[in-house]
C-alpha cells in the first residue's frame, strides 16, 4: 500500500498499489455450463463461475500515478528541478503587508495614555492568544509543536514577546519614528548572529555597513558629551530618551536573534503555531513584571479600548505576514522590504502626532537605511549568485 499526502492536507489518503480484483460468487444454474453472465438460479445448490470486477477508484489511481512518475522523467533520466512558485514577489507582498500592519500598532501605542507599555503589550498577547487557539484547534496542530523544534517555539516567544515590550517601552519614552528607526537597526545585527549561529560568511562590506548603522543610532540617540547639555527636538525629559533608546536598541538585537530562530525552524513549523507561543510566553512575561512593578491600570472607556483590541488583532496579521514572508522568501529581502516601516512611522508620526522630524532624525534615519539596505542587498547578491552558480 502507499499513502498520498495532499499538498494543504493534514491527512494521509491510502491507495492500493495495482487495481484491485473482487471476486463475486454467484451461484451457477443446473443443466449446463456455467455462463460468465448468469447469476445462478435459486434452488440449485450449485455455485455459478466467479465473476471478476475491477475496483474503479483504485484503478484510476494506479494509472494516475503511473502517468506522474512517466511525467517525472526526462529523456536522460536525470530527476526534474523544482519549480519555482507562480507568484515570485508574494514573499515580498508579506512583508510589506506586515510594514503597514506594525507601524499602526506602533501609532496606536502612542496614542494611547494612562497604561503602562508593558500591561498593552500583555493585552495585546492576550488578544492574539485568543484568535490563534481556535486556528490551531480548527487545523488540529499538536500546540507542543513537532518534536525537534520546539527548543525553537521557545526560544521565538521569550525573544518575540522581549522585543516587542522593550520597543513599546522605547515608544512611550521617545519619539514614534526614532525608536522605529533604532529598531530598525536589527539586519545588522542578524548578519552579525548569522555569522556566530548560522555560520554564514562575512565580507569586508559588512563592517562598514555596521558603522553607518551605528552612527544613525547615536544621531538619534544623540549623547550629551558628543552634542552638549542642551538637545533640541527631544521629547519629554533627556533621561527618558536616553532610556527609550536603550530599550530600542535592546529591541533591534531581540529581534535579530527572532529572525534567526524563525529562518531556523523553515517551513516544518506553522506560522498560527509560532504566533501562539510568542503570545502565550508574552503574556505570562507580562503579567509577571507588571505585576512586579505594581502597574496595572483599566483602560480608560471609549476610544482607548478600541485602541486596544486593533493593536491585538493587528499584531495578530503582522505576525502571520512576516512569519509567513520568511517562510518562503530569503532574509535578505524581507530585512530590505521592512525598511519601508521606517518610512511609515515618519508619515505617520506627522499625520497623527502633529511632529514633524527634526534634520537630526532624518539624519539617523538615513545612516540607519543605508546600513540596512546595504547589508539586504548584499546579502540577495550573494544568494543569487551561488544559485546561478549552482546551476552551471
Amino acid at each position: 500500500m502507499s499513502a498520498y499526502y495532499g499538498p494543504e492536507e493534514d491527512v494521509a489518503v491510502v491507495f492500493g498499489t495495482e487495481p484491485q480484483v473482487i471476486e463475486v460468487l454467484v451461484e451457477k444454474p443446473s443443466g449446463g455450463a456455467a455462463s460468465p453472465e448468469c447469476n445462478g438460479s435459486p434452488g440449485t445448490g450449485q455455485r455459478a463461475a466467479p465473476r471478476k470486477h475491477f475496483n474503479f477508484a483504485s484503478c484510476c489511481q494506479a494509472q494516475r500515478v503511473g502517468a506522474e512518475g512517466r511525467a517525472d522523467e526526462n529523456s536522460s533520466g536525470a530527476p526534474v528541478t523544482e519549480k519555482k512558485p507562480e507568484c515570485v514577489g508574494l514573499g515580498l507582498c508579506y512583508a510589506l503587508l506586515s510594514c503597514l500592519f506594525f507601524s499602526i500598532v506602533s501609532l496606536l501605542v502612542k496614542k494611547i495614555e494612562g497604561i503602562h507599555a508593558l500591561e498593552i503589550s500583555g493585552i495585546r498577547c492576550l488578544f492574539q492568544w485568543l484568535f490563534t487557539c481556535p486556528i490551531i484547534i480548527y487545523k488540529e496542530l499538536d500546540f507542543l509543536g513537532p518534536k525537534g523544534k520546539r527548543y525553537l517555539l521557545y526560544m521565538r516567544g521569550i525573544l518575540g514577546a522581549t522585543a516587542m515590550m522593550l520597543l513599546f517601552y522605547a515608544i512611550k519614552q521617545m519619539p514614534l519614528a526614532d525608536a522605529t528607526v533604532i529598531l530598525f537597526s536589527n539586519p545588522v545585527f542578524v548578519t552579525i548572529f548569522a555569522w556566530i549561529f548560522l555560520k554564514e560568511r562575512c565580507t569586508v562590506l559588512d563592517p562598514i555597513f555596521t558603522v553607518f548603522t551605528l552612527a544613525g543610532v547615536i544621531l538619534i540617540a544623540r549623547p550629551p558629551f558628543l552634542f552638549g547639555s542642551r538637545v533640541s527636538g527631544i521629547e519629554n525629559e533627556y533621561k527618558n530618551h536616553i532610556k527609550g533608546t536603550i530599550a530600542a536598541f535592546g529591541s533591534a538585537i531581540c529581534a535579530a536573534m527572532t529572525l534567526i530562530v524563525i529562518r531556523k525552524m523553515g517551513k516544518s513549523v506553522n506560522h498560527f503555531l509560532s504566533i501562539w507561543y510568542y503570545s502565550m510566553i508574552g503574556l505570562v512575561l507580562c503579567v509577571i513584571v507588571v505585576s512586579i512593578i505594581q502597574e496595572w491600570r483599566l483602560p480608560f472607556c471609549g476610544i482607548d479600548r478600541v485602541f486596544l483590541i486593533l493593536i491585538g488583532i493587528l499584531g495578530i496579521g503582522g505576525q502571520a505576514f512576516l512569519t509567513k514572508a520568511l517562510q518562503i522568501e530569503k532574509a535578505a529581502p524581507v530585512a530590505l522590504m521592512k525598511t519601508m516601516e521606517v518610512v511609515l512611522a515618519f508619515i505617520l508620526q506627522y499625520l497623527f502626532l502633529n511632529r514633524p522630524p527634526t534634520w537630526w532624525s532624518l539624519g539617523g534615519a538615513l545612516c540607519v537605511t543605508v546600513g540596512t539596505t546595504g547589508v539586504a542587498i548584499r546579502k540577495w547578491y550573494a544568494s543569487t549568485r551561488k544559485a546561478k552558480s549552482s546551476q552551471n
